[in-house]
């Protein structure tokens, strides 16, 4: 099966499983545990994230968001992911490569998210070290991205830990919770140590 068509497939299946974890592109059936897990998640989201619109929990902005995702998909431009525990199947977050550039570059840019309940619990942790694999071995990329707030300890220690390394420092870099926010920038390449599964 070719990587768009896997990415096209509707079904149940995971994509990527790793150490108890499923990662899945997101379906319309995701939508009530999705929007169930960002709304109990807002306050702990919100000082890491863009601020939201009034419609960001409805179904249509869902269905809106998934064919944002399929587009960007089929132009090879993006690959989100939902998060799921694989023994329950419960949302627990999500991971997007984003940004995704070929040709001199082979590179993405990394972002997530995890809700309230499940942080602190090492899902990330086991999220990346299944998905870090899958973008040499699958997406042929040489060089993944990453920017977090320099006040996000949790991010940091998860970067570190996935082994980016820090590469620089970017004023006013995201537009976060409403202000433009600097950033610490990272990187990692796929001639390092990439975590296996």
């Amino acid at each position: 099966m070719g990587l768009l068509s896997f990415f096209n497939n509707t079904s149940a299946s995971p994509v990527i499983t790793a150490d108890g974890i499923l990662l899945k592109a997101p379906v319309l059936e995701d939508f009530k545990a999705w929007r169930d897990i960002r709304w109990l998640s807002k306050d702990f989201l919100a000082p890491w994230e863009p601020e939201w619109r009034d419609d960001e929990l409805l179904l249509a902005s869902f269905r809106q968001r998934l064919r944002r995702y399929q587009e960007l998909i089929d132009s090879d431009l993006a690959y989100p992911f939902f998060i799921f525990e694989a023994k329950t199947h419960k949302l627990l977050g999500g991971v997007t490569l984003s940004n995704v550039r070929r040709g001199v570059s082979q590179s993405a840019t990394l972002g997530y998210w995890i809700g309230t309940p499940h942080a602190n619990q090492g899902y990330m942790t086991r999220t990346l070290a299944g998905l870090l694999p899958f973008c040499v071995e699958n997406l042929d990329l040489h060089r993944l991205e990453a920017a977090c707030l320099p006040s996000n300890n949790a991010s940091i220690r998860l970067l570190q830990r996935a082994g980016f390394t820090k590469e620089g420092f970017a004023k006013d870099y995201l537009k976060i919770a409403g202000r433009w926010e600097d950033h610490i920038l990272w990187g990692k390449l796929a001639s390092g140590t990439w975590p296996k599964q």
